[in-house]
């Protein structure tokens, strides 16, 4: 007779299938290219396999199915790659998938092993997805180059916002703590706002355009020896392919097959050999720095708006209360990459910025009251 801990993990582990399968099809319906599509399409449904494989258990052990319910983070990776594609969110997918089938690790089940070897061809396939490899020699053409853009774009984001909120509410809580009036906080909260903005911006244009810059003089060598040496440019090819798991004959024939296209051969060493898209070399530098100057304000207007209304003491614990909301936000969003407890990470993101923003109060003080 099955104990309550192994009913616990059951139900545990029909919870996690049915989430995974309902975010994979989320991805199929959002993804355009089919060959995609139907991958997604097949996960989906290895999961719904092992999610009735649990429910049969507890089925058996006498314990009703609870009903179908999808967990936060479900709803917003899909909604996520259904808004802007699936692209955003697979590398966040490659990570939470970076241990799948340890949590069957031990069970003498035959079939339970073998949905654990489903979940490490699972992980595989993600990671190879938010790289940009291919999946099989069927799909290497219709597969290339298609996730590169979306890349960690929701980790750039959540961590841009991150560091607004948290160096401009460290830097207010440093300035109230000495003593200055409420029009000086607003000052100084702005300052800092405007300030940091543009160096998160201009940090980001320099490394956007740099990469661009490098990118372009590595795509003309890879053009010279193309032209110069084209056999050892098909060879390189194949042993790309060969890599990939393609066997010998196939890799070379598909090298010879993309390298006899003139127009495309470029475009296909630069995207296997360098892993580059021609067209897109990293994204626009501009673009890059608009988005990050906004983010950051986006985090850092937090704990300055409540001076804005009320000052001294009030002013203090309103842009405490509002940063750590923020703070907590942040963290709960974080473990959309991590998989981990929202609660928990929410609530340590607020506990480091509330100590952080002490810590410059305190010295604010200490300082303030010298100088005075």
């Amino acid at each position: 007779m099955s104990v309550p801990s192994d009913r616990q993990r059951w139900q545990q582990s029909l919870t996690a299938e049915r989430n995974a399968a309902a975010l994979y099809q989320a991805l199929a319906e959002a993804d355009p290219q089919a060959p995609a599509a139907q991958l997604y399409t097949k996960l989906a449904a290895t999961e719904s396999r092992h999610a009735a494989h649990w429910e049969q258990r507890l089925r058996e052990a006498g314990v009703s199915v609870p009903a179908i319910r999808l967990n936060w983070r479900t709803h917003v990776l899909g909604w996520l790659a259904r808004r802007w594609g699936p692209a955003l969110v697979l590398p966040t997918l490659a990570d939470i998938e970076r241990d799948a089938g340890s949590e069957y690790a031990g069970d003498p089940d035959r079939t339970v092993q073998g949905m654990a070897r489903d979940e490490r061809g699972h992980a595989r396939m993600f990671r190879a997805l938010a790289e940009n490899t291919q999946i099989s020699g069927g799909d290497v053409a219709k597969l290339e180059g298609r996730h590169k853009a979306g890349g960690n774009a929701l980790r750039a984001a959540v961590l841009g916002a991150n560091d607004g909120l948290l160096s401009n509410f460290s830097l207010i809580m440093g300035v109230a703590g000495a003593q200055l009036a409420g029009g000086s906080i607003v000052v100084t909260g702005l300052a800092g706002l405007v300030a940091g903005a543009c160096s998160m911006a201009l940090g980001e244009w320099l490394s956007v355009q740099s990469a661009r810059e490098l990118y372009t003089h590595q795509i003309k060598i890879e053009a010279d020896e193309l032209a110069e040496a084209p056999e050892e440019e098909m060879e390189e090819l194949a042993l790309i392919y060969q890599a990939k798991g393609l066997p010998a004959d196939e890799a070379r024939k598909l090298a010879e097959r993309l390298l006899s296209d003139k127009d495309n051969a470029l475009d296909t060493l630069a995207r296997e050999e360098l892993g580059i898209d021609p067209d897109e070399l990293g994204g626009s530098a501009w673009e890059a720095a608009g988005t990050s100057f906004l983010l950051f304000a986006l985090g850092a207007v937090i704990p300055l708006l409540p001076f804005f209304f009320t000052s001294g003491t009030r002013g203090v614990l309103w842009s405490a209360a509002a940063s750590a909301i923020g703070l907590f936000t942040i963290g709960a969003a974080i473990t959309l990459m991590t998989g981990r407890s929202a609660f928990w990470s929410g609530l340590r993101q607020v506990l480091i910025g509330l100590a952080a923003a002490a810590v410059t109060y305190l010295l604010g003080h200490l300082v303030g009251g010298h100088l005075g």
